[in-house]
């Protein structure tokens, strides 16, 4: 090719079209067939490079195509037109740009592209297939099969957008594959619409925050000596996802399809307002209070405790007091756990039993074993048969409520109220990243029924689930949990009636009270107007020591603990609950 026709083609002018509200039309040349014509085969990537001089054209006529707006004339100039259309028509309806200037480059080298695509400092997001240069071999497949043999080009990309003068601009990058019609396509790819983008990603706008002035407890003082709030401290700090709407900016991101990753800032449309300090809802007092009593159990397990969680809940607000984890920089327990919670469940199995018309007084055996095809003890050896439905909640007879349940109940029964009631199952926004429990369906076997009336099975919870259990009981309504003031709350379909509730109460009572309970020796010298809780034991792995668990609330104040590996509820996680309902809620 000649020099002259080479920069004649590399610096043809860049198409721009501005519309108000959208992109004007655009047809391509010579794309249409005349009237009457038969259908051409449909093409296919041949394996030889283009030319130079062809792959400039094809990339000149796509990107005219792209910014004009006829983004089915652009697929069509690429070797994946259904791809690339629906991703060109996102990029389109997601970033709705009031204009799209997209200038034709000149052909470029692998290592300037993968200067561009290289993941941000600290990602673990993995590389999408990237085109390659003529002659060099790809490293990875790419979906559509291209071969190695492209045509690596550039391109100066315009987006500007209403009611801002913020304009953002960035290089693109087009690999040129030779298609079997002589003419030269883009090869799709993701990084086609920014080098960023990978696989499983989308772009889009959201809103953008300032990072607040400061972030400090619900009284205004310091959080930063506890280490078990340093990931909180990190995300709130950030400025990128929290804070009030009114101060909100809009920029544009690169989102995980899948929801696993953060989203990835890539420009900044409208700029936020400045950022103020933010007030979590946490309590410097409780949360010393929580790390210290974690603390304890971890120290008490002499190297035997993997981990232990707390979080302590205002029930009257769904306001987080306290997340503290041992390690104070392990795994976030509280928060992230996803374990059974042993007979800690049996709040939600009474609840059901209640709403069933099951009366606390009523006689409800506790044989020493119970067989649904697998067998289910006790933690005590004895039988019980002139038990009520209230001593076996105050020892926890696991044999009572499987055997009352699977006459009572059926599958299924246990999500639908844990949802109903307690907010269970739903989407919570906590403002930060929580796994949310999860309690199985309808359909499941007879055995998976019953070891979930004793929470045991396919059952997920964590100390945050289950101290906003124990909240909605001792306020009698469900107020999902929050981490800032204001923050949108979603309700419970349903509320526990003034009779249920009341009876609920008197069963968490007599755990706490009754000297045969078993959280009486951990709550000794506990007072107040209302106060119960419930232990737990979960074994989750045969020859493992089992998993401590205990919810409770007195007062204004809910706390949840899980201790791994801490055995019986009532050895670890009880008094590390006890611990800091002593403390109180004063806020």
């Amino acid at each position: 090719m000649r020099q002259g026709a080479k920069a004649a083609v590399i610096s043809a002018v860049a198409v721009v079209i501005v519309a108000a509200g959208g992109y004007g039309a655009y047809s391509l040349v010579g794309s249409g067939s005349s009237k009457g014509s038969s259908a051409a085969p449909p093409r296919h990537v041949v394996a030889e490079p283009p030319s130079p001089d062809l792959a400039a054209t094809g990339e000149k006529d796509f990107l005219a195509a792209w910014s004009s707006g006829n983004l089915d004339a652009a697929s069509k100039l690429t070797d994946d037109p259904a791809t690339a259309l629906t991703a060109l028509t996102a990029f389109q309806n997601n970033l709705k740009p009031s204009a799209l200037t997209l200038t034709p480059g000149a052909q470029t080298t692998p290592s300037a592209f993968a200067s561009a695509t290289a993941p941000p400092p600290g990602s673990v997001t993995a590389p999408s297939a990237k085109p390659t240069a003529a002659g060099s071999p790809s490293a990875s497949a790419s979906p559509s099969g291209a071969p190695a043999d492209q045509v690596l080009m550039n391109f100066k990309s315009k987006v500007e957008f209403a009611n801002t003068t913020n304009v953002w601009n960035y290089t693109g990058y087009v690999g040129m594959v030779k298609m079997s019609d002589g003419k030269a396509a883009v090869h799709w790819a993701p990084t086609v619409l920014h080098p960023q983008l990978g696989p499983g990603e989308t772009i889009t706008t959201q809103q953008v925050f300032n990072p607040p002035t400061k972030v400090t407890d619900r009284n205004g003082q310091s959080l930063a000596q506890f280490p078990s709030l340093a990931g909180v401290l990190q995300k709130f700090q950030s400025g990128t996802t929290t804070g009030d709407p009114a101060d909100a900016g809009t920029g544009v991101v690169i989102t995980d399809d899948a929801g696993k990753n953060k989203p990835e800032p890539l420009f900044t449309i409208i700029d936020p307002k400045p950022g103020k300090p933010i007030k979590l809802t946490i309590d410097a007092g409780l949360e010393a209070a929580a790390q210290k009593a974690v603390d304890e159990q971890y120290a008490n397990g002499q190297g035997k405790i993997p981990n232990a969680g707390m979080v302590a809940i205002e029930p009257s607000t769904g306001h987080v007091l306290a997340i503290a984890n041992a390690p104070a920089t392990g795994f976030n327990l509280a928060f992230m756990g996803v374990t059974a919670p042993g007979s800690t469940m049996k709040i939600i199995t009474a609840t059901a039993l209640l709403q069933a018309g099951i009366d606390p007084n009523a006689n409800m055996p506790c044989p020493d074993h119970i067989t649904t095809g697998q067998t289910y003890k006790n933690d005590f050896p004895d039988a019980h048969n002139e038990y009520t439905f209230t001593q076996d909640f105050t020892v926890s007879c696991n044999t009572a409520f499987i055997k009352q349940g699977l006459a009572t109940l059926k599958s299924g029964d246990l999500a639908q109220t844990a949802l109903d009631y307690y907010g269970i199952g739903q989407n919570w926004k906590t403002g930060i990243t929580d796994a949310d429990g999860r309690i199985p369906g309808p359909g499941q076997s007879k055995d998976e029924t019953a070891g979930e009336f004793m929470g045991q099975g396919k059952i997920t919870m964590n100390p945050l689930a289950m101290a906003s259990i124990a909240a909605t009981v001792e306020s009698g309504t469900f107020k999902q949990p929050i981490l800032v003031d204001g923050m949108q709350q979603q309700p419970a379909a349903k509320q526990l009636s003034p009779d249920v509730l009341n009876k609920l109460r008197a069963l968490m009572k007599s755990v706490v009270t009754d000297p045969s309970g078993t959280g009486f020796k951990a709550f000794q010298g506990i007072t107040g107007n209302l106060i119960g809780g419930k232990t737990g034991t979960a074994e989750t792995q045969p020859n493992v020591t089992p998993n401590s668990w205990f919810t409770g609330y007195r007062d204004n104040l809910a706390v949840s603990a899980e201790v791994l590996q801490g055995n019986f509820g009532a050895d670890a996680a009880a008094p590390a609950v006890a611990e800091v309902l002593k403390v109180g809620n004063n806020g």
